[in-house]
């Protein structure tokens, strides 16, 4: 599903070069949960914005679902993000003036999606994470667990090939947190691909595999405590 191998970014300036990530080699296969864990600064959120195409690397191959991206324009991509990734942050991310079913709507209307079959993801992704009683509620009249579950919801309702999650759990309170990690946990057993980036070392021992980064390198402690 995803693949990167000596992925480098690079951010220079006029006096300096910092690498972000070097020689960053890792892949997810279809069907895995990836918890990737690290201190701040080892480059987890550089990874997570570039698996989910929203930054360009320096140096290296990636190809997401066996497709090169490495080449790809700025429009190509933005399809391929669109159509192939889910989001889920760590701030939710909803829009406050749109009620949760039209919160969930918001990237089906980037690809052209008639009215009636947005109408109908939405409402079975909602569904899916148990808020379909909430649909016309606005997101200031959800609890946190709540909003991150239609963030979730609105991921799903893309179809995505890939779910990227971005510290899920991080402004939600312990009940909520392990709430949504159960959603999660779920999702995964009915085929989702997950990828999350968390602190939380509990968290992350609830996922199938557990991938280390330190100083933009990757680090596989499943296949370390294996040797």
């Amino acid at each position: 599903m995803l693949h990167m191998e000596k992925l480098q970014k690079v951010y220079r300036t006029e006096m300096v070069e910092t690498y972000a990530l070097r020689d960053f080699n890792l892949t997810v296969n279809e069907g895995e949960f990836v918890a990737v864990t690290g201190p701040s600064g080892s480059g987890k959120t550089t990874f997570l914005t570039i698996a989910g195409l929203l930054e360009a690397f320096s140096a290296g191959t990636y190809k997401l679902d066996g497709i090169d991206v490495s080449r790809m324009g700025d429009g190509e991509r933005s399809r391929i993000r669109n159509q192939k990734i889910g989001f889920i942050f760590q701030a939710f991310n909803l829009i406050p003036d749109l009620n949760v079913l039209d919160n969930i709507e918001v990237p089906l209307r980037y690809r052209g999606m008639g009215a009636v079959e947005r109408r109908r993801r939405a409402a079975d992704a909602l569904a899916r994470v148990g808020l379909s009683a909430r649909a016309k509620h606005y997101p200031a009249e959800l609890s946190g667990g709540q909003q991150q579950r239609v963030a979730i919801a609105r991921a799903l309702a893309g179809e995505p090939r890939l779910l990227l999650a971005d510290e899920p759990t991080g402004n939600l309170d312990s009940a909520m947190a392990r709430s949504v990690m159960e959603l999660l946990e779920e999702l995964h057993r009915d085929g989702a691909t997950i990828v999350m980036v968390t602190h939380d070392p509990q968290l992350a021992a609830r996922a199938q595999r557990n991938v280390h980064v330190i100083d933009g390198q990757v680090v596989d402690l499943t296949a370390e405590l294996a040797a």
